[in-house]
């Protein structure tokens, strides 16, 4: 029998339970446990561990630890919260994750592209008027972060006929989509974008890049959608600019603070859209399929892997 495979996690019972049960379905010939029902032994001997917002005492109590598989896609908490010896971690990259959060990007630009904010609060106020009609073509969506997530959001985006341009740290070549890099060229997309969709993972280089300077620098009337984490925006920042219309809207999906607190003024902002963290979940089954094909090829081979650079923060 292989050593057991340790499951650290400080969501409650409830909501590992159906991890564990898909993790188990796809490794039939593993022991899956949480850290609370190993024995010393059995601590001594795990290899690898699957985590999902570990306590970083979980992960130091199991010292012979080769490397960590994370539940999630984002793992700049997990990367603060563990030493920098820690061994190697696998983020989870889930084609099903990628195709999750490119239909939430594309139905989020179609409310913006469509004034559905605009109309919703014409009917708070028994409004009856047509907005100019805006087609998809005539619409340039410049999205930053052009990695699994943001090249399948941009796909979409130009299958759907918009206007599609993306902006990453390093220069990345896409088919019909317009790439920028850098600091000149994240500059250059903001002013000509009309919706601007952030999907870039949290790292000390991002967090507050989109500051009152790049706000600023954003068209007279653009929309902003957050689908990455909270603190790449500035919140103050971005909220000045809505209360005097340089932006028109912004849908948030992700916070400082999650769950946002209820005194936030977000929630009644009239150009907020506030959403509870939903534009990709994690869908328990695919992501145990990838995650067991990570093990199952550990097993076979030794080889340990790992796809997190640390000194990048993702």
């Amino acid at each position: 029998m292989p050593p057991v495979i340790a499951f650290l996690s400080r969501m409650p019972p409830a909501y590992q339970r159906p991890y564990l049960d898909a993790l188990r379905a796809a490794l039939p010939g593993e022991t899956i446990a949480p850290l609370a029902d190993l024995s010393a032994a059995q601590r001594e001997l795990a290899p690898m561990a699957i985590v999902a917002n570990p306590d970083p005492a979980d992960v130091a109590a199991l010292p012979g630890l080769q490397w960590i598989q994370s539940l999630w896609a984002g793992v700049e908490s997990l990367v603060a919260a563990l030493p920098a010896n820690s061994p190697p971690i696998m983020r989870l990259i889930d084609p099903e994750m990628s195709r999750t959060m490119a239909e939430a990007v594309l139905a989020w630009t179609y409310y913006l592209q469509r004034h559905m904010p605009r109309y919703a609060r014409q009917q708070s106020h028994r409004v009856w008027q047509q907005q100019v009609y805006r087609k998809p073509s005539q619409t340039a969506v410049g999205l930053l972060g052009l990695g699994e997530l943001g090249q399948a959001a941009a796909a979409r985006l130009r299958d759907a006929g918009f206007a599609v341009s993306g902006w990453s740290r390093s220069p990345k070549a896409i088919d019909g989509i317009r790439t920028y890099a850098g600091d000149e060229g994240l500059d250059a997309m903001l002013c000509a974008s009309d919706i601007v969709v952030s999907l870039m993972p949290l790292t000390p280089q991002t967090r507050g890049m989109l500051d009152v300077r790049r706000l600023g620098q954003m068209k007279p009337g653009a929309a902003l959608i957050n689908f990455s984490r909270g603190p790449i925006v500035v919140t103050d920042a971005l909220v000045a600019a809505l209360d005097r219309a340089h932006l028109s809207h912004a849908v948030l999906d992700v916070f400082d603070v999650e769950p946002l607190p209820v005194e936030s003024s977000l929630w009644t902002h009239p150009c907020v859209t506030v959403l509870p963290h939903i534009s990709a979940p994690t869908d328990h089954e695919t992501a145990a399929q990838v995650i067991a094909a990570n093990i199952l090829d550990f097993r076979a081979t030794g080889r340990i892997p790992g796809n997190v650079d640390r000194a990048r923060g993702y």
